[in-house]
């Protein structure tokens, strides 16, 4: 079942990249207490995800943070090393947390994974974005296939 506005967010574990090398992140420590805007992209370094999706979140930081935001995340099925490049290479420093959901678990738990194999990228995450207020979803955006529209950065500040 795809997760609904209303829903408690599922339990999960992230990768992230530590100073010391690859580590975790749960759910509850990601999502408890706090607002959180929780993006998905289908891969990390493709266009659409790269030119536009990610780079608005960092651009217009500042302005989700001041609506009360506490993080804004980033998660791809990408592993945390990938997931750790295309943040350095995007600029996203502290301002973004860069999620690996490398086998798509986390995905396929909020019943968001996409197929991607007619495009070689195997099973993937949908292009969306969640507003999540201490671990429950309160404003689901998913973007019908090709689209980019209700996920982006200045729809999401809309939402909050």
């Amino acid at each position: 079942m795809t997760i609904q506005a209303g829903d408690k967010m599922p339990g999960g574990t992230f990768g992230v990249m530590t100073d010391t090398g690859p580590g975790a992140i749960s759910t509850d420590d990601l999502f408890s207490g706090k607002k959180v805007v929780l993006v998905s992209v289908p891969g990390a370094f493709t266009p659409t995800c790269s030119m536009n999706h990610l780079p608005g979140f960092v651009d217009r930081a500042e302005e989700i943070l001041a609506k009360g935001v506490d993080t804004i995340a980033c998660m791809a099925v990408n592993d945390v090393f990938v997931m750790d490049a295309w943040g350095k290479d995007r600029g996203v420093g502290d301002t973004v947390m860069m999620l690996a959901d490398g086998n798509g678990d986390y995905a396929r738990a909020l019943g968001l994974e996409m197929d991607g194999t007619g495009f070689g990228m195997g099973m993937r995450g949908q292009r969306f974005a969640l507003i999540v207020d201490d671990g429950t979803a309160t404003h689901v955006a998913v973007e019908a296939p090709g689209q980019f529209e209700v996920s982006k950065a200045e729809a999401i500040l809309d939402a909050l």
